[in-house]
């Protein structure tokens, strides 16, 4: 998101608590003022999923947050896990200004900073936090350098053994980015899966999916996200294993020079 964009924070109608943080009048982020626990994107459900069935409830987590927009997962997991200490990456200024004038306070457990994502990830020390959740995007793309091998080495190198990393990723039929990026966290990642909207795995339309990974093979809660992702408002689909062999044929991992040459 570019400061160059028109940022603005508009009420939802037909929820009055509910606030939309635009960019260029494209939604970005939505919070609820008066429940962070709600989730209006379903690929924000779907992620939050990944963490509510992936440790206990309640337990406090270590949370990288690569992309801060309107703070929706950061209040979540302050909500959910009272006392997880949370980092926030935010490369635009703007978005911050404006988060923090027209929004609730940021928990006090929530470091919001300015910065670029793979610098943060680079500059953290090694098995630093439980989560990495990454949701980078310049005018609708997620940026070259953190689409990397190179760049999810360094996610997988401050994450905790049981840590995992989340993406969104928005693609288009036929999903080519996503089957890199799926081939990409694999090249690094012992246990990998997707879930998304069951329309977009049938190549109907344009929308997220979101990726999970982790270092050791079986440690994703597949079978119970399995039945999350079914029962959500926007029924969803998680391929893992043969599924997700399938899903990822003749894709290649991305490298830094694979980037560099485009």
């Amino acid at each position: 998101m570019g400061s160059a964009e028109r940022l603005e924070i508009v009420v939802d109608r037909t929820r009055p608590t509910g606030r939309t943080l635009l960019a260029a009048g494209v939604e970005q982020s939505y919070v609820d003022v008066a429940n962070p626990r709600h989730l209006h994107f379903e690929y924000v459900r779907r992620m939050a999923a990944v963490v509510d069935l992936a440790a206990p409830p309640r337990l406090p987590l270590t949370a990288l947050h690569l992309g801060g927009g309107a703070l929706t997962l950061p209040r979540w997991l302050a909500a959910t896990r009272p006392g997880s200490a949370q980092r926030v990456v935010e490369r635009d200024p703007a978005v911050v200004d404006l988060v923090r004038r027209e929004l609730p306070p940021v928990p006090p457990e929530v470091d919001v900073t300015i910065g670029d994502a793979r610098e943060a990830v680079t500059e953290a020390s090694a098995g630093a936090y439980d989560l990495v959740l990454a949701d980078v995007y310049r005018a609708a793309r997620m940026p070259r350098h953190v689409a990397s091998v190179e760049f999810v080495a360094e996610v997988a190198r401050v994450l905790r053994p049981d840590g995992i990393y989340l993406v969104n990723v928005t693609d288009l039929p036929p999903l080519v980015f996503s089957r890199a990026q799926v081939a990409t966290l694999r090249a690094v990642f012992a246990d990998v899966c997707l879930v998304t909207d069951r329309r977009m795995l049938r190549g109907r339309r344009y929308g997220n999916l979101v990726l999970a990974a982790a270092h050791r093979p079986d440690r994703l809660p597949v079978r119970r996200l399995v039945a999350r992702a079914a029962g959500d408002p926007v029924p969803g689909g998680v391929l893992h294993g043969a599924t997700l062999d399938a899903f990822v044929a003749g894709a290649r991992p991305v490298t830094d020079a694979d980037l560099a040459e485009r």
